[in-house]
């Protein structure tokens, strides 16, 4: 099995690629050890690791967000728990149904809002995620009230440095261009 890695704009995450599925739909993210041991094997595998602070699960690929150690020590242990985990055949996560997070939790807008919040929906799914998934991470939708977007950012993307410039400069301008009612984002835990 070979894993490939890349970097994030984040320093204190890396991408790691396994060349299989890790979730079919939705994504995870697990910031603490426990949580991480009891919803997906892998991600607890992951936390035993010194230093590691964060695992996310995307479609195809595995994000880790680190403190302390240097990536050169730290990655020989996780490229192996990564190999070890598909290897074994065990499932990525505890339970089968729909990963720990979906795009539908915790929504809040005025339901005469709604034709907006679905165009916004509709540009985050199409121009949005698809490349901040490419850097490891993803963004998904949580509210929209007096013209600004509620965004929650996940994987690489949560603590990033770039990722205020990411949401004020890069969504936010794309958002107005499309949906003129949109005056801001901000970004939720």
């Amino acid at each position: 099995m070979f894993i490939q890695t890349e970097s994030t704009p984040n320093p204190a995450t890396l991408k790691f690629l396994p060349g299989k599925e890790v979730l079919v739909e939705g994504t995870a993210d697990f910031r603490d050890a426990d949580s991480a041991a009891t919803a997906s094997p892998l991600a607890g595998r992951l936390f035993e690791i010194p230093g590691v602070t964060g695992v996310f699960f995307g479609y195809d690929f595995i994000t880790v967000t680190k403190d302390g150690p240097d990536w050169q020590h730290l990655k020989p242990a996780i490229l192996g728990a990564i190999m070890e985990h598909f290897m074994s055949g065990a499932p990525v996560m505890a339970k089968a149904g729909p990963a720990a997070e979906t795009s539908q939790t915790g929504e809040f807008y005025d339901k005469a809002d709604e034709e907006l919040v679905v165009t916004i929906k509709e540009l985050l799914d199409t121009r949005v995620r698809p490349a901040v998934a490419q850097d490891g991470g993803d963004i998904t939708f949580r509210g929209f009230e007096n013209g600004t977007v509620f965004l929650h950012m996940k994987g690489a993307c949560a603590g990033c440095p770039s990722s205020t410039a990411t949401l004020k400069h890069g969504i936010q301008n794309l958002l107005r261009h499309f949906v003129p009612e949109v005056q801001q984002v901000e970004q939720v835990s």
